[in-house]
């Protein structure tokens, strides 16, 4: 059953990806490929900022919709049941790592041949790019079905009450990983031409199609069978078959210079920039990954109630946070492109005044949420345990957010100059150092409970916030990572 879902993944994609099995060539035509370019080396730092930033913004923000309505119908068909994709995401995360890195040296390689007006060097990285991710991302699919059994009993423990909840979800949600890879590859390269408005267009669409459709799979509405995490998981993949395949169509119709195929022209010298960008960052991700499965465990061996409660938080601070995810990738492009065009000054400007925003913006969100977090939590929950718990949580971290902010500026400005060595230092001690080590002695050994390990948490963004500022004011990271050349 497993191989027959893979092969129809593959055939939905074959139509969508034959122009990129041609030949490479020369582009007939470099226009469209440096048509954000001048705005974004030269124009004004801030509007820029958010004219980059709002589309994913807002594509950001319909994801975070769309969870809260997902854990909303989930609560619904299940009182501990929104605890179950939770459960999952220290997976996914760990499975994800490898495209974070491929995205990471995506961004600053075809950024910098853009903004070096090197676009013929821009077309061949990008279906460099492609042609790895596609097949990792199949390769990984596989193993999570495989391995997710051993994953979930054994290394996380995953409380015995939604233990077959999570094996159903994660079942399915490996495709979801699959098809993730094609996605943020797509999405990426359109991003490093300055084009983030098309790709949340897209995105936005998918996971308004999943909001729509998540009662009527969850909860079995009209004729629709009553699924719970199963069709929340189905959902997923839905929505991001649809982004993968029209992303790459609007990258062949707006970017048609920008030729994406799959090629086995893949050279030493280029591997060695790949892996000079990219490991940090997959070294990150992956210790990131194994960070939170034993942040998860920890959590887990105060029960279900504890890992409900850990669950919720964490989907109302992404209400909070959501920002984030829009801004900081505005700030990798600016800072790549800026680099590539040897504005170097303005590479510095950008990461300051990137900090400066989104450290306020957080807060705001912050002092929003703050006093109404009891109210938000008496949305998903009825229990008066899991209420308490959930509130305990956000009052201890929800004031941290801001520095979170600064970190994720931080990790931007190395993804867009691809010195990518000391953000992901400072990302592996935040959570390695802090939050796992200091979050098991505060939790077990000075038997503080589930507060220890919410203290760690809080005190891991307010450091890594701090280094990260640091660095972007004092680190040499402004140096190219690319040689210029003329490709028109």
């Amino acid at each position: 059953m497993e191989g027959v879902i893979i092969e129809n993944l593959l055939s939905e994609h074959a139509s969508l990806t034959q122009y990129m099995s041609e030949d490479f060539e020369e582009p007939p035509d470099s226009r469209s490929l440096g048509k954000y370019r001048d705005r974004i080396v030269n124009g004004p730092i801030i509007r820029t900022l958010i004219w980059l930033g709002v589309p994913p913004l807002i594509n950001q923000l319909t994801v975070v919709a769309y969870n809260v309505a997902d854990a909303y119908w989930l609560s619904l068909y299940g009182g501990t049941t929104v605890a179950v994709p939770r459960q999952t995401w220290p997976v996914i995360m760990l499975f994800q790592a490898l495209v974070m890195a491929l995205t990471a040296a995506s961004l600053s390689v075809v950024s910098q041949y853009i903004g070096g007006k090197a676009y013929r060097e821009a077309s061949l990285s990008a279906s460099r790019f492609f042609t790895l991710s596609f097949f990792c991302g199949a390769v990984l699919c596989v193993t999570l079905l495989t391995l997710r059994g051993l994953i979930f009993a054994v290394i996380i423990s995953t409380p015995p009450e939604i233990f077959e909840d999570v094996m159903k979800y994660s079942g399915v949600i490996s495709f979801d990983i699959f098809l993730n890879y094609i996605s943020l590859i797509f999405t990426t390269l359109l991003q490093s031409i300055g084009d983030t408005r098309r790709p949340a267009i897209v995105n936005t669409i998918a996971v308004s199609l999943n909001i729509l459709l998540d009662p009527f799979l969850v909860l079995g509405l009209g004729p629709f069978p009553r699924l719970g995490v199963v069709g929340a998981a189905i959902t997923d993949v839905m929505g991001k078959m649809i982004s993968a395949g029209a992303l790459a169509y609007m990258l062949k119709k707006y970017y048609p210079e920008l030729r994406v195929f799959f090629t086995k022209d893949i050279d030493f010298k280029w591997i060695a920039l790949v892996m000079r960008i990219g490991l940090p960052v997959l070294a990150l991700g992956v210790t990131n990954g194994f960070a939170f499965l034993f942040q998860l465990w920890i959590i887990n061996q105060f029960g279900v109630t504890v890992a409900t409660a850990y669950a919720i938080g964490f989907l109302i601070m992404d209400i909070v946070d959501a920002v984030l995810w829009g801004l900081s990738g505005a700030t990798a492009i600016m800072v790549g492109q800026n680099i590539g065009a040897e504005n170097y000054r303005r590479a510095k400007e950008v990461a300051y005044k990137s900090a400066l925003l989104l450290f306020t913006l957080v807060a705001i969100g912050g002092c929003i949420v703050y006093p109404i977090r009891f109210s938000l939590v008496d949305v998903f929950a009825d229990d008066p345990e899991i209420m308490a718990e959930t509130d305990r949580f956000l009052q201890i971290l929800v004031p941290t957010l801001p520095f979170f902010g600064l970190f994720m500026v931080g990790m931007s400005t190395g993804r867009g100059s691809g010195h990518t060595v000391f953000p992901t230092t400072v990302g592996v001690f935040r959570l390695w150092g802090i939050r796992v080590a200091l979050g098991y002695v505060l939790a077990f050994n000075f038997r503080m409970g589930s507060i220890g390990a919410w203290l760690a948490i809080s005190l891991s963004n307010i450091i890594g916030g701090a280094l990260a500022l640091l660095w972007i004011k004092y680190g040499n990271w402004t140096e190219k990572v690319v040689e210029r050349k003329t490709g028109v």
